[in-house]
């Protein structure tokens, strides 16, 4: 599979361009790019760290903001929203809603990896307003109605 391109432009000559980790990495590392050495973030706090990036995505492509697995598992730090969208007509600095969970505070150190960014294409739907929806064999039922195993 041939990579597609996406031009990036950093906004702070300290910012580190998006690197992938390996050769098959799905997710590209985004960076902290922070004003001093480092941030400190309390119990059950949120704060926006900067990348000092923007991208520039093709259309009909999204960018997926992630928590990366060892920072998320081992420290409790992860995005706020969950998942990060970054449309392609965004052309903003990327930056991260981190939150810790945990109950210690954490500190992000400036140039630390603190998310990884997902390069995928989407599809979008026309939505169209209907008086019934056909049957399945779910029907409406969620939230656990599948049952466990």
């Amino acid at each position: 599979m041939n990579p597609i391109t996406v031009k990036f432009k950093k906004l702070n000559p300290s910012a580190t361009m998006p690197k992938y980790g390996t050769a098959h990495s799905a997710g590209a590392d985004l960076f902290a790019c922070l004003d001093g050495d480092c941030v400190t973030i309390e119990p059950a706090q949120t704060v926006f760290v900067r990348t000092g990036v923007a991208l520039q995505i093709p259309p009909q492509y999204v960018g997926l903001v992630y928590a990366r697995s060892g920072l998320a598992t081992k420290r409790g730090v992860a995005p706020a929203n969950k998942v990060g969208v970054i449309d392609s007509d965004y052309r903003g600095e990327i930056i991260v809603a981190l939150h810790n969970h945990g109950g210690q505070p954490q500190t992000i150190e400036n140039g630390e990896r603190i998310a990884q960014i997902v390069i995928t294409p989407y599809l979008t739907a026309d939505f169209v307003e209907c008086e019934e929806l056909e049957d399945s064999e779910r029907g409406a039922g969620g939230f656990g109605s599948t049952g466990k195993k």
